[in-house]
């Protein structure tokens, strides 16, 4: 039986919240005995209203004098939902912790304060959030001076914040994606008052510099734009992220040569549209081809970018893509159905066709290119002969892995008011035969591996045992193979011995390869 879609009305009836106080400042409320200072609230028709105002560059310190002790002797936990873009937040989110005096645990009986990082493309992410308020409820009857918040896209979303308000209200914070920078005083906010804080800006907000990052590991990501101007139908992230806004050149290169004098191995350049970079800018021309072009001189091994849209991946960009260096081969590029009917319904803005010869431009201008993929199946009216004009494209493409999902409606969204109607076990039925599709062409492309050497870069033990270490190719591939800790974080090469599916085996066949003769 399909899955009862929820009535979100209940959470609407704010019959028994009472305003205390309105000011210029925000409004004071009281729901359940519990008071809440609402700075500002998200709106999904402020949402869709999307202005020209200008987006403003801000080179600010994030953290006032008075608050850099406030977390002093205290401790913090960022749980993180979704995407690289929530792990990016939550990096930002650590570094301004760690400099207001936080320190890290993993333990929540020690934790002083502990964040939840939500992600609203997929409605199962939103019941686990849900879930764990429900656990840590317990948690914060115990130990009632904990702060809790929840931050992210799930944030941005009216219906959401309006449930926390009515059946959550032991949560101390919650604010959104465009005000990750107001985190130190919102924090004052919650400790001082000991009232829950709401700040949910529904405009997008400015870009803000300079802001601290706590990244762990040799890899890191470098947001290089913010927002969607895509609006496919499925999609919730063009409300909750906002319009597309690029950050200046200068400012994402000179964050690049600082994380390549840091000694980090490979960067991954993120954008919910990668490849939309740059057409906001209105004093000069320079587009994503050009800044990966810049970005290709700098000593850093190994480039990545993701996510990237068909329509906006141009000749120039796989002009600069083949000239290979430290900019890798792999490529992802969601296709999400390949059916044009099924495209045009989704908002996609390409056919089925126009994709496939982007492919072949890709395929032609890089030999070696690997490609990977996002599906979605059952979307609303998706027909069997549709679904196998899926199938069949991801053999012409032969993709190395992809995300496949089932489609879930998203509140808010246009394909939410469609009538779904593939029953969810047909969704189901066929996201299987998709699967077995896609892994039966990881299989052969891994099978073409077998004796070639390869660069692996080391990335840690593999999960199941100790002697043996686990990392990944140029093209995203993992790869486990034996050797000592040592070697975690440094290039070595590989010998392929054994492809699975999933993942490949082999040896080490000789000295550790150097980062600088490693691209």
């Amino acid at each position: 039986m399909a899955k009862e879609t929820k009535d979100y009305s209940k959470y609407f009836d704010f019959s028994d919240a009472k305003v205390i106080s309105e000011d210029e400042r925000g409004k004071k409320i009281r729901i359940r005995g519990r008071e809440i200072q609402i700075l500002s609230e998200p709106n999904h028709r402020i949402e869709k209203q999307r202005g020209k105002e200008e987006i403003q560059v801000l080179y600010e310190n994030a953290i006032p004098e008075d608050m850099k002790t406030i977390g002093a002797g205290k401790h913090y936990i960022v749980y993180t939902f979704g995407c690289q873009m929530n792990e990016h937040d939550t990096e930002t989110i650590k570094g301004l912790l760690e400099q207001m005096g936080y320190r890290p645990t993993e333990d929540r009986k020690e934790a002083d304060i502990i964040l939840l990082n939500t992600c609203a493309i997929r409605e199962n992410a939103e019941d686990k959030v849900f879930g764990e308020l429900g656990h840590l409820k317990g948690l914060k009857t115990e130990k009632p001076d904990l702060l809790l918040g929840v931050c992210g896209c799930m944030s941005q979303e009216e219906n959401v914040v309006n449930r926390i308000l009515q059946k959550h209200g032991f949560v101390d914070m919650i604010f959104g994606t465009h005000n990750i920078h107001r985190l130190p005083h919102l924090i004052r906010e919650a400790l001082f008052s000991k009232e829950m804080v709401v700040e949910v800006w529904s405009k997008e907000g400015d870009i803000i510099e300079n802001l601290p990052k706590k990244r762990e590991g040799m890899r890191a990501w470098v947001n290089i734009m913010y927002g969607c101007d895509k609006f496919c139908t499925y999609c919730i992230v063009p409300f909750t992220r906002g319009k597309e806004r690029s950050r200046r050149p200068e400012d994402v290169i000179a964050e690049v040569r600082e994380l390549a004098r840091q000694g980090f191995k490979e960067i991954t350049l993120l954008g919910q549209n990668v490849n939309a970079y740059g057409k906001d800018f209105n004093d000069i021309k320079y587009t994503f081809a050009d800044l990966m072009d810049d970005i290709r001189k700098i000593d850093i091994p190994r480039v990545r970018f993701t996510t990237s849209h068909p329509r906006d991946f141009d000749d120039h960009l796989i002009e600069v893509l083949a000239k290979g260096g430290n900019l890798v081969e792999h490529i992802h590029l969601p296709v999400q159905s390949g059916s044009s009917d099924v495209l045009k319904k989704m908002s996609r803005k390409y056919t089925r066709e126009s994709y496939l010869e982007l492919v072949r431009k890709i395929k032609a201008a890089i030999p070696n290119a690997v490609l990977t993929t996002d599906i979605i199946v059952g979307f609303p009216g998706e027909t069997e002969e549709q679904f196998q004009e899926t199938l069949s494209l991801v053999r012409e493409v032969g993709y190395d892995s992809a995300y496949t999902f089932v489609y879930s409606p998203r509140e808010g969204t246009p394909a939410a008011v469609m009538e779904d109607n593939v029953p969810l076990e047909v969704k189901k039925e066929r996201l299987q035969r998709l699967n077995e599709v896609v892994n039966e062409h990881s299989k052969l492309s891994n099978d073409t591996m077998l004796g070639q050497v390869v660069e692996v870069l080391v990335e840690g033990e593999s999960k199941n045992n100790a002697q043996v270490l686990s990392g990944r190719t140029r093209s995203n591939k993992l790869v486990h193979f034996e050797g000592g800790s040592e070697l975690i974080g440094r290039f070595v090469n590989v010998e392929i011995t054994d492809p699975m599916t999933w993942y490949i085996k082999g040896s080490i066949v000789s000295e550790p390869v150097s980062s600088a003769n490693a691209g």
